[in-house]
């Protein structure tokens, strides 16, 4: 396992795209920082990570085997790998669509992927993860963070962890390499945070209450309404209330 230990960087994501246009790197290279002046989370948010406290990585793909269209099964590759990595010290670890990592109610990881098209094709992709370890206090203003310290009371090995949880990603990576795609779908399906029953939900409309249905195989979130009304989102077009 090939990992890149760095002490700080603006972006793992920034560094390790950086360092692979100017050398050849192995598939499945990480990128850990102590710190991270400029991490980001989805949709250019904010990551707070007290330095030498979590996991700030990155990890560089080359899904050369995925069409485009496809993109979504990779992030549910990663999501699975982080959640069962978690399984090892937690119950109730599931995966907020489309891949936050929660613990029952609280998040406690979230992922960042940036694929890179060579015409119809993947030519690489970085993976950026950030894993709230040994943090106890947190002062941005996401609303429910939560690390393995303040659940478990003891302080983690950052690296031991770091290794336990990439090769966990690149245990489904190999899955999704060897085709199993619906077995990846399923299973992704199988730990979705609140899959089952009715919830909250809230779209430029209003609140409305609905069940998960299904979600599709580029990252659409297929709702079905108390009324019985189906609906459809993109990330970021529906959040839950």
């Amino acid at each position: 396992m090939n990992i890149i230990k760095i002490e700080t960087t603006t972006s793992t994501n920034l560094f390790l795209k950086e360092l692979a246009g100017k050398q050849v790197l192995e598939e499945g290279t990480v990128a850990l920082a102590g710190t991270q002046t400029a991490g980001r989370g989805q949709a250019g948010n904010y990551w707070e990570s007290e330095p030498g406290k979590n996991i700030t990585c990155s990890i560089l793909l080359h899904p050369t085997f995925l069409l485009p269209k496809q993109h979504f099964l990779l992030s549910e590759t990663v999501a699975l790998g982080v959640k069962e990595t978690l399984d090892f010290y937690l119950k109730n670890v599931t995966v907020k669509w489309p891949n936050d990592i929660y613990v029952e109610d609280r998040k406690i990881a979230g992922i960042l992927i940036e694929n890179e098209l060579m015409g119809q094709q993947f030519s690489r992709s970085v993976i950026g993860i950030g894993l709230n370890v040994n943090q106890e206090v947190f002062t941005s203003n996401a609303p429910n963070p939560v690390s393995l310290k303040q659940l478990l009371g003891v302080d983690m090995n950052v690296d031991e962890l770091t290794e336990k949880m990439v090769e966990r990603i690149l245990y489904w990576y190999e899955k999704l390499k060897a085709g199993e795609t619906k077995v990846i779908s399923q299973t992704y399906h199988d730990f979705l945070y609140r899959k089952s029953g009715f919830h909250w939900y809230e779209d430029k409309t209003g609140r409305f209450k609905a069940r998960i249905k299904s979600v599709a195989e580029d990252g659409f979130l297929l709702l079905e309404t108390d009324k019985g009304e189906e609906r459809c989102y993109a990330f970021k077009e529906v959040s839950m209330r």
